[in-house]
């Protein structure tokens, strides 16, 4: 196995790259560590609503990589189940965040009873050019599962997922096959596809959780060459601002704002990813008093 390395990147929280030198196939590697314990330690989750954020926080970063602009991929799902609503986001600077939201009560372990009747949104908001989004039932017993239904079902190039999450660590392994470059002929790449993916099957969770990348291709791929790409950093880095927030306030009626005020004297917010407040006084938003609602600016 070929390694490209220039720099040396602390292996924990990153996402890697790695292509068969033989096939017109990639993969991609994330591992999670301190970047997941920053966003569990905002909330009191449940061992199993951890466990299920955290390979939501992994699947959003590895679909982020398989995405050539500027902006975020936002997995969400919304269910009748005991978690009504559980959303990861990832920047293509592979800056995470993610919550479940109403899950105070969820006790389960299981992915059945955490998300029943669920959908998965694939959502993605470059920062120039079309949102797009994607939606799928979570019909099957895992969200790689479902993740794997999705792309199925779509027109967009075959690609399998393996994630797996310890409440300490997360981590996820995809596969994806390119266009035709080093092979044209259907036939071979299918077979090619069907061998990384036969092999892909064969990691356990404490495989992914527990190797390093390199150790983990050589223990699925060591029969294949395969070039394994330099780490890029996976960090928790929330996206709400000063602005954003004042921003939301200019939504809101004048007369609304006033009462507000009177009945509390100041105007606060919390961001419920981060729990970092924003406080706003009388004079903060005395052009929103005079003017009321101003177009918002993303």
């Amino acid at each position: 196995m070929s390694h490209d390395s220039t720099n040396a990147v602390p292996a924990a929280d990153s996402s890697r790259r790695f292509l068969f030198e033989q096939a017109d196939i990639r993969g991609e590697i994330v591992q999670l560590d301190s970047s997941l314990r920053e966003i569990l330690a905002v909330h009191q989750y449940a061992p199993g609503v951890q466990r299920l954020l955290g390979e939501f926080l992994a699947a959003a970063t590895l679909l982020s990589t398989t995405l050539k602009f500027e902006g975020r991929l936002i997995l969400q799902a919304r269910s009748g189940g005991q978690i009504p609503l559980l959303m990861a986001e990832c920047s293509s600077e592979l800056q995470i965040r993610g919550i479940a939201r109403g899950a105070q009560l969820a006790t389960a372990e299981d992915f059945d009873q955490l998300l029943a009747e669920g959908t998965l949104a694939i959502t993605v908001e470059p920062l120039r050019g079309k949102r797009y989004q994607g939606i799928v039932p979570l019909s099957r017993h895992s969200l790689a599962a479902s993740l794997d239904a999705y792309f199925e079902q779509s027109e967009q190039l075959q690609t399998r997922l393996w994630l797996a999450c310890d409440s300490q660590s997360a981590s996820g392994l995809l596969l994806q096959q390119l266009p035709a470059q080093l092979n044209r002929d259907p036939q071979l790449r299918q077979q090619q596809w069907q061998h990384v993916c036969t092999l892909g099957e064969t990691v356990t969770p404490g495989e992914l959780l527990q190797l390093a990348p390199a150790d983990l291709l050589y223990r699925l791929y060591h029969e294949d060459p395969v070039r394994l790409f330099d780490p890029r950093p996976v960090a928790f880095q929330c996206s709400c601002s000063l602005q954003r927030s004042r921003n939301a306030l200019s939504a809101i009626a004048p007369a609304e704002l006033e009462d507000i005020l009177r009945e509390q004297g100041s105007i606060n917010m919390d961001c419920e990813f981060c729990n970092q407040q924003y406080r706003f006084e009388r004079e903060d938003l005395a052009d929103l008093l005079r003017t009321g609602p101003a177009p918002t600016l993303h």
